[in-house]
C-alpha cells in the first residue's frame, strides 16, 4: 500500500508541528515555525474548514495513515458512546506499528512500520505483521529471535533509555520484550493535537 515518501520538513513546516518523522531537533533542522522563500511570512487567513482539514492532515500524516484509513478509523470510533475524538486517538495509539514506536524498538513511526511488516514482532509471543493490528492491555510484544541483532533495533532501544517511556507501557530493553499496560488518558497525549477539529469536520 502506497505511503508518503516525500519530504518530511515540509509537511512539518506546512502543519507547524512535530510530526515526529525525525529523530533529531526539529527547529535546528526543518524550523518548522517558519515558512521559508520569498512570501514565506505573508499572513494567510485561515477559515473553520481550513484549520480542521489542516489538524486532520497532521494528525493523519503523524500516524502515517492514508485518508481511507483514517477515515475508516473514525467512523469506527464514531460508533461508540464515548467522546469520538479521545477514543480516536486512544485507537492509534493502540495500533501495532505506533506501540512498537512507543515502546522504543524503532525510532519513527515509519521505521516501526517496516518493523511490523517484515516480521520482527511478536504479539503474545505470535508473529503479527499488519501494521494496524489494535494492541490490547496486557498484550506482550516482544522481537523475534532472528531479528535482534539488527543494529537500528539496538540503537533505537539504547536511544528510548535516554528519553525515558510512556507510562502507559513497560518495557525490559535487554530482553527486547515489552508491555502495553493500558490505554493512555487523553492528558497523557500530545496537547499540540485538536482531535475536536477533526470531528468537526468530519460530523459536516
Amino acid at each position: 500500500m502506497a505511503r508518503y515518501t516525500g519530504p518530511t520538513c515540509v509537511l512539518s513546516r506546512r502543519y507547524a508541528k512535530d510530526l515526529e518523522f525525525k529523530t533529531r531537533d526539529l527547529e535546528s533542522k526543518c524550523k518548522i515555525h517558519t515558512r521559508p522563500g520569498q512570501h514565506g511570512q505573508a499572513r494567510r487567513r485561515e477559515t473553520n474548514y481550513g484549520l480542521q482539514l489542516n489538524e486532520k492532515q497532521a494528525l493523519k500524516f503523524k500516524y502515517c495513515l492514508l485518508e481511507r484509513q483514517f477515515r475508516n478509523m473514525y467512523k469506527a470510533a464514531a460508533k461508540s458512546k464515548a467522546a469520538t475524538g479521545v477514543l480516536l486517538l486512544q485507537m492509534l495509539e493502540s495500533r501495532l506499528d505506533n506501540v512498537v514506536f512507543r515502546l522504543g524498538f524503532a525510532v519513527t513511526r515509519n521505521e516501526a512500520r517496516q518493523l511490523v511488516t517484515h516480521k520482527a514482532i511478536l504479539v503474545n509471543g505470535k508473529g503479527v505483521n499488519i501494521p494496524s493490528y489494535q494492541v490490547k492491555p496486557g498484550d506482550k510484544i516482544s522481537i523475534r529471535e532472528r531479528s535482534r541483532e539488527q543494529v537500528r533495533i539496538i540503537d533505537a532501544l539504547k536511544q528510548a533509555e535516554d528519553k525515558g517511556w510512556a507510562d502507559w507501557v513497560e518495557v525490559d530493553a535487554k530482553g527486547m520484550t515489552g508491555e502495553y499496560k493500558r490505554v493512555p488518558d487523553r492528558d497523557e497525549l500530545p496537547s499540540d493535537i485538536n482531535e475536536q477539529l477533526v470531528v468537526e469536520l468530519y460530523s459536516k
